[in-house]
């Protein structure tokens, strides 16, 4: 028998300033319900560990969404990802991502599918020089800004706008090295 697949799923904006609340204690019963061996769930904003033998990602995302659209009533968007491919993205971080620099905030942006880097690429544009820098790798983007000046950046108001967050789900470069130890 295969050992089934570990996944990393991101729920996008859940337990943010008491909107969209999903206790994690209930999320990972609800994702054993559905099958899912080994769950573990890290902080308050929605990041699962599991494990499947499925190996169809959109499938599982949908499952995931469905899920959570009938236990809790919301329409969240969730990124799933596996553990292998989250692992190589962070052995592909550029050197200026996620250091000891306590003056830069590091955060990886995921894209959600069918959205591509090209795309958001189109919507944000260039970033803002001096103040941040980007990297793109598969379905992920490497960001790291200022943190005093993070308000003078081009992409943070950016990914928070209307047509582009639906379609981003962020994490900070801690959270996602600790997800991917767990």
């Amino acid at each position: 028998m295969e050992e089934a697949t570990r996944y990393i799923a991101l729920l996008r904006g859940v337990n943010i300033s008491g909107k969209n609340k999903v206790p994690m204690a209930e999320l990972k019963k609800a994702f054993e319900e559905l099958g899912f061996g080994a769950v573990k769930t890290y902080l308050n904003s929605g990041n699962v560990i599991f494990s499947s033998d499925e190996d169809n990602m959109g499938s599982l995302s949908n499952r995931i969404e469905t899920m959570i659209k009938e236990q809790f009533g919301l329409d969240i968007p969730v990124f799933v990802i596996s553990k292998e491919a989250l692992e190589d993205i962070l052995q592909h971080a550029p050197d200026w991502w996620g250091d000891e620099n306590k003056e830069i905030y590091d955060n990886l942006i995921f894209i959600m599918p069918p959205t591509t880097f090209a795309e958001i690429w189109d919507e944000i544009g260039e970033p803002r020089e001096g103040l941040e820098k980007i990297k793109n790798y598969r379905e992920a983007v490497f960001w790291s800004f200022s943190r005093k000046d993070y308000q003078k950046t081009y992409w943070w108001p950016k990914t928070a706008s209307a047509n582009i967050s639906g379609k981003l789900t962020i994490r900070t470069a801690n959270t996602v090295r600790k997800i991917v130890g767990m």
